[in-house]
């Protein structure tokens, strides 16, 4: 088994510890400790940075809180070094979310930002410099990881779920029943998925580019995919917003074109259907990945079943199917997926 694939299977583990630190453990009060201050400060905003997979995370959790009426956005931390740090003020709760707690951009916005902004760091080492200097910090269990992130990403998008959910009041025992199923979730899809893996690989034959579409929450996990493509398999992929996909991108669309769609059941399922349907029709192929009893007449599109009861959740969810197919993907083509040949785990310049 190589490393890839062994870190991909032991997520449940890592979910399940992340999961007990926090009902159970420090963890629990650290997160009571950051949704006082929240109530307390009466902040006007959330801002959440980080880079790579951790920016993807920001995206997420800040669409959690807007949907709970809460002002977050996310902004990237390249990209608030020099151009957004006017944002940030003492009505700011900036959180900095980084795996390892050393990339780059991450130290030097801690390192720049006011004094009188409160920093809830959330990372996986509780010895980095995020962790270092973080008011509060929201630690993950992902254990160690040395290849393209999976337990990284998901115990990392489950904290700033909790973080949302926590701020928002709804961190209560419907969402925490929903979040202990997830360990059980990725055991029994560990087992069973692989046998599906050589009909997905036949379905997508050789990918030369891959877009990857999604709205909502599950964005993130889309362009953790694109990322993973990129990262693990060497193919050119991209992430992009549905309703972005037909200002221009539909244009590409013909034959040979192989696409991969998150299409939870919320407030976008329509749409991200028809969209599937209209790339089919076209000529394309879609791998579509939903939890909703859609039935694909088209011979183009393939679904992939996932079982999520929340579209937050679902995100979190849906990214295992395609890290199995990443590396069936690489398996199938004579090399190790998740290996770095350019850079490096952790990313130390700008």
């Amino acid at each position: 088994m190589n490393k890839f694939l062994k870190e991909i299977q032991e997520q449940p583990e890592a979910l399940e510890n992340t999961l007990r630190f926090y009902l159970d453990g420090e963890g629990k009060r650290e997160l009571q400790k950051l949704t006082s201050q929240v109530n307390e400060k009466d902040f006007e905003h959330i801002v959440f940075t980080g880079m790579g997979s951790s920016f993807f995370v920001s995206y997420a959790a800040a669409i959690l809180l807007s949907m709970e009426g809460r002002n977050a956005l996310a902004v990237n931390a390249g990209e608030m070094l020099h151009y957004n740090y006017p944002e940030l003020n003492e009505k700011t709760l900036l959180v900095c979310i980084s795996q390892s707690g050393e990339s780059y951009e991450i130290r030097e916005v801690i390192k720049q930002k006011p004094a009188n902004v409160l920093c809830a760091g959330i990372t996986n080492k509780g010895n980095s410099t995020l962790a270092q200097n973080s008011d509060i910090l929201l630690l993950t269990k992902a254990g160690k990881e040395e290849m393209t992130s999976t337990k990284t990403y998901i115990t990392t998008q489950l904290v700033s779920f909790m973080l949302g959910w926590s701020i928002a009041e709804k961190w209560n025992s419907d969402i925490i029943n929903s979040t202990l199923k997830l360990p059980v979730f990725f055991e029994k899809f560990l087992k069973s998925f692989p046998e599906s893996l050589d009909d997905i690989l036949d379905f997508l034959g050789e990918i030369n580019s891959l877009p990857v579409i999604a709205r909502g929450p599950s964005y993130s996990t889309a362009s953790q995919s694109a990322l993973m493509f990129m990262e693990a398999d060497k193919v050119p992929a991209f992430s992009m917003l549905g309703g972005e996909f037909r200002h221009g991108p539909m244009e590409m669309v013909r034959h040979g074109l192989r696409s991969v769609m998150f299409a939870p059941v919320g407030k976008t399922l329509k749409q991200n259907i028809k969209m599937a349907e209209d790339i089919a029709q076209h000529g394309g192929k879609v791998l579509l990945i939903t939890n909703s009893d859609y039935s694909a007449k088209n011979g183009n599109i393939k679904t992939v079943y996932v079982d999520s009861e929340n579209e937050s959740l679902f995100s979190i969810q849906s990214i295992l199917p395609v890290q199995l197919i990443v590396d069936a993907y690489a398996k199938r083509h004579g090399f190790e997926a998740g290996s770095f040949s350019h850079g490096a785990k952790v990313t130390t310049t700008e």
